[in-house]
Parts: structure tokens; C-alpha cells; sequence
């Protein structure tokens, strides 16, 4: 994957100074995904390993909307037609694309505006950072169609975010949440005014681009492997990741920087 030439055909995508902007591009219908789409979306971020001038993703809004999830027409009717292994391939391939989100070392941030609903709030979810325009409404509403709300991940990691209490009422009732409460609650890291939120999300992501990008992958890659470890598992894991990262000639950039009095420049090996 070249992110330089990069040209997907089911949603936009830019890339610069090593920062890629992903954003669905369906405003009329606040930007729904599709079968399509979602494969789409799995394949980018399962290459996105291997695109290593790619430090930092952002996950942007367009025309006022992040993603109101499945598309009706497109997705949800012929779902309704389809046989029990069919439904097992769609429901594998949607929970694809948050493992391969949380699986690609760059960490992703989701600039949501308006509407993130279903599907697109779990987008949100999956992504390391989110911030919110004041309009911003989430709703895990897959109980409201019918549907558990265990999707896509969504029992798994919600609850860490926000804490089980307040994860299971949303997932039982799929109400929306405001960004406020989502603040409130951890869910967000902070609310920008819609005209200056794209903005923002890139300011975050530019930091992190001039990061130690690889430090910051292991970073991801031990927030992933430690929810399901004991203590001392976890602290001989991260033992060793910091070992790692400490034979990184960027760990030796900073020391020299330090002793010079100098801010160091990371170039993410």
C-alpha cells in the first residue's frame, strides 16, 4: 500500500506529512456504510501495517455527519433475505474491520460531528482518541432494529471506556448520547465547535506524527494485549516492549537531545 496514491473507491482519503485522513463521503444520507465500504475500510487499515509512512490516522466527519451506520437499502434489506452463513460472513467481516483498527499500530483518531450512529459509533469506539463537535450524537441503537447490542466488539470494549453501568444501558436501550455526556463519561477527550474540529483532530494527530511512532505502536499494541492479562503477566509484557523500544535509535535522539538541551526530533526507528 502506497498512501501517496492511495485511491479507495468507497470513501475519501489524504494523506500528508504523515498523517492519513479517512472520512465516508455519503452526506445526503449522513454518510452510511455499505457492504462495500466496510471491506473497504478492513482491507485499508489491515495494510495500514505495512504503510509505515503512516503514523497517525484520522477518522473525520463529512457535511456535518461522522456515520449513521449500515445503509437501510443497501445493507439492512438484504440482510433480512440472507441464509445464517451468509449473515455469519457479514457479521465476521464487520467485526473484521475493529480488529484490524485496533490491530494497525498507528493510533486512530475520530473526529465526530453530528450523527454516529450504530456501526459508526463503534468506528468511534474502536478508535484510540475521539473528539466531538458540541452536535455530536452517539447511539449504539442496534437494540432499537431488533439486534443485540454485543456487536462488533461493542460489550468487549465499551465498557472499558465508559464503564459497565452506563455501557449496558446504552446497549439495551440504544439511546443517543450527547458529547457532553460523552465527555462526562470518558467516552470523548474533549469537545471543539464544529468549524474547528477537523482542525483539531489534525493538530492531535500532527503531535503524534512527530512522536516516537514506533514506541507509540507498542504503546497501542500493550493497551490491546493487556485486557485480558493478569498483573504480572502484563508488567513482564511491558518489561519487555520497553526493552524494545529502548534499543530504538529514537530513545537515543532524546537522551542526546536532553543533554544538549534540545527537543528532540523522533523519526520512529
Amino acid at each position: 500500500m502506497n498512501p501517496e496514491t492511495f485511491s479507495p473507491q468507497h470513501f475519501l482519503w489524504e494523506f500528508k506529512d504523515g498523517v492519513a485522513r479517512v472520512s465516508l463521503n455519503r452526506p445526503d444520507r449522513k454518510n452510511p456504510l455499505t457492504f462495500d465500504s466496510y471491506a473497504e475500510l478492513r482491507d485499508t487499515f489491515r495494510n495500514l501495517v505495512y504503510a509505515k509512512s503512516v503514523k497517525v490516522v484520522v477518522f473525520g466527519s463529512t457535511g456535518g455527519n461522522f456515520c449513521s451506520g449500515g445503509d437501510v437499502h443497501d445493507i439492512i434489506g438484504p440482510l433480512v433475505r440472507m441464509s445464517m452463513p451468509e449473515l455469519l460472513d457479514f457479521t465476521r467481516m464487520t467485526g473484521d474491520l475493529v480488529k484490524a483498527m485496533r490491530n494497525c499500530p498507528q493510533p486512530i483518531i475520530a473526529a465526530v460531528d453530528g450523527v454516529s450512529a450504530g456501526a459508526g459509533a463503534i468506528i468511534s469506539m474502536a478508535s484510540d482518541l475521539r473528539y466531538a463537535s458540541p452536535e455530536a450524537k452517539t447511539a449504539f441503537l442496534f437494540n432499537r432494529v431488533g439486534l443485540a447490542g454485543c456487536d462488533m466488539g461493542a460489550c468487549a470494549i465499551l465498557p472499558r471506556i465508559i464503564g459497565q453501568t452506563r455501557a449496558s444501558e446504552l446497549l439495551y436501550f440504544g439511546r443517543s448520547f450527547s458529547a457532553e455526556e460523552g465527555l462526562n463519561w470518558g467516552f470523548f477527550n474533549a469537545i471543539v465547535p464544529a468549524d474547528k474540529l477537523d482542525a483539531h483532530a489534525m493538530d492531535m494527530a500532527k503531535k503524534l506524527a512527530a512522536g516516537p511512532t514506533f514506541a507509540n505502536g507498542m504503546t497501542k499494541n500493550q493497551l490491546n494485549m493487556e485486557w485480558d492479562m493478569s498483573l504480572d503477566t502484563a508488567i513482564e509484557a511491558e518489561a519487555q516492549a520497553q526493552a524494545i523500544c529502548m534499543q530504538t535509535k529514537d530513545f537515543e535522539r532524546a537522551y542526546n537531545a536532553f543533554v544538549a538541551k534540545q527537543k528532540p526530533v523522533f523519526e520512529g526507528d
